[in-house]
């Protein structure tokens, strides 16, 4: 792999630059367990695993949330 600088990425053509963001994504999300948690990470996914204990129905599902959302962008 080649190297180069942030700076020679801005010349890349837009479509360029959003497959190397892609990329990077991609390999950061294969591997999560590498970034760690902060306490404060961890406390606030305690705080919402237990509002959801609490009253489950609360929420809506993924595919309703989704629906909203595609809904809201015709």
């Amino acid at each position: 792999m080649s190297k180069f600088s942030a700076a020679d990425t801005l010349e890349m053509p837009v479509a360029e630059r959003l497959r190397l963001v892609q990329d990077i994504w991609d390999s950061i999300a294969a591997a999560p367990e590498t970034l760690p948690l902060t306490e404060e990470d961890k406390r606030l996914i305690d705080e919402r695993l237990e509002a959801c204990r609490q009253n489950p129905q609360a929420g809506s599902p993924w595919p309703e949330v989704r629906a909203r959302i595609a809904t809201r962008r015709k």
